[in-house]
């Protein structure tokens, strides 16, 4: 999801997949605002926003694949994991200390008074590592209770380590048949949970798993089977396909449409995205969208923190809710771009001019 291509220049850009990546985090961002004051999703314009997610699993798998399948015979795994964790963690990091502060800040509800120093210090610090530990009841057992998306990197690590260690070796029908078996593992904990949302928390810890074991290797299998389809869709025409798994109504059956939309419509969606065709006009808006992806998710949460205490104590009408959310996002938006700009690219750039040069290629 949140990986992005370390790909070498000669290769081809997948422009729209960045776009497509950045509309996913926006669309996250808005059902984390929305899911506080719908508390029953069914009421939520956008409450199959969780979904985002899967999609996320699903591009990693196809980009980690095409940026390195061909390349990982001639790299080191100290190699790989230093250009992993120099992608990924430097925003894993900034989430967990902007969450922090701001818990501690929390203009409506002070910190808990159970919490001390130490408490508090271990909860920093296993947020900072990326080390489960679900242990706050009035934030719903979150396995990251400071910056809660921070789920769905656990899990992408994951992948990345299984993908150096194992998959990137499997030949492709050793590949479909983890996927299918991935598959039925998916479709079990949708029957059974009457969803796919779990993963986040300590109690759905292992439907997590569940979501990337399949969705990374599908992602995978795409780019393998060059199972890229041209088309006269656009950004702009895929965005609005993406559009409407994330925001579609609920159904009776509705485990069994969210599976479906995991299964195949997101595989199938970025089998679409790679190949449609750009106009020249939306290229940047596509780059700037891709490059905001990443932040955005790895930032927005702790500020969720305090509009969900502001909602519950202050009950707003639908007039100043609306001006704090949609504020809110942009503000956001903002924020997010500040962090790229100002700390995650240089940070990036310096790690990998001190470390990467000094690894065995």
């Amino acid at each position: 999801m949140v990986a992005r291509p370390d790909a070498l220049p000669t290769k081809k850009h997948y422009e729209i997949l960045d776009g497509l990546r950045g509309v996913a985090a926006v669309m996250v961002v808005i059902f984390h605002f929305m899911e506080v004051v719908f508390t029953d999703p069914a009421t939520n314009f956008v409450g199959h926003g969780f979904l985002a997610v899967d999609f996320f699993f699903c591009l990693s798998g196809f980009v980690m694949a095409y940026a390195y399948d061909d390349r990982m015979p001639q790299m080191s795994l100290g190699r790989f994991f230093l250009q992993r964790l120099i992608r990924l963690h430097p925003l894993v990091a900034l989430g967990a200390v902007m969450a922090f502060l701001l818990y501690l800040l929390d203009p409506i509800v002070p910190p808990f008074a159970a919490y001390g120093a130490g408490s508090l210090a271990l909860i920093l610090l296993t947020s900072l590592l990326l080390i489960p530990y679900p242990v706050m009841e009035e934030r719903y057992f979150n396995l990251f209770s400071l910056n809660a998306p921070s789920w769905s990197l656990f899990w992408e690590y994951i992948a990345n380590i299984v993908y150096a260690l194992v998959l990137w070796r499997l030949p492709r029908r050793a590949m479909i048949l983890l996927t299918i078996v991935a598959a039925c593992g998916i479709s079990y904990v949708a029957y059974t949970a009457g969803n796919v949302v779990g993963g986040w928390s300590g109690g759905t810890f292992w439907h997590g798993f569940a979501r990337v074991a399949y969705s990374f290797p599908a992602g995978i299998l795409i780019y393998r089977y060059r199972l890229i389809i041209p088309n006269r869709l656009g950004f702009p025409g895929l965005t609005l396909l993406l559009l409407a798994a994330l925001m579609m109504p609920y159904f009776p059956q509705n485990w069994l449409v969210e599976l479906g939309i995991v299964l195949v419509y997101f595989p199938l969606l970025i089998a679409l995205g790679a190949g449609a065709a750009l106009t020249p006009a939306l290229k940047p808006v596509c780059k700037f969208s891709g490059q905001l992806s990443y932040p955005l998710y790895m930032t927005h949460y702790g500020a969720i923190w305090i509009f969900a205490n502001y909602f519950n104590n202050y009950k707003p009408g639908k007039t100043e809710l609306s001006m704090v959310i949609v504020s809110g996002v942009l503000i956001l938006i903002a924020v997010a771009y500040m962090a790229m700009r100002w700390y995650d690219v240089p940070v990036r750039r310096y790690l990998s001019k001190k470390l990467l040069k000094k690894s065995n290629r």
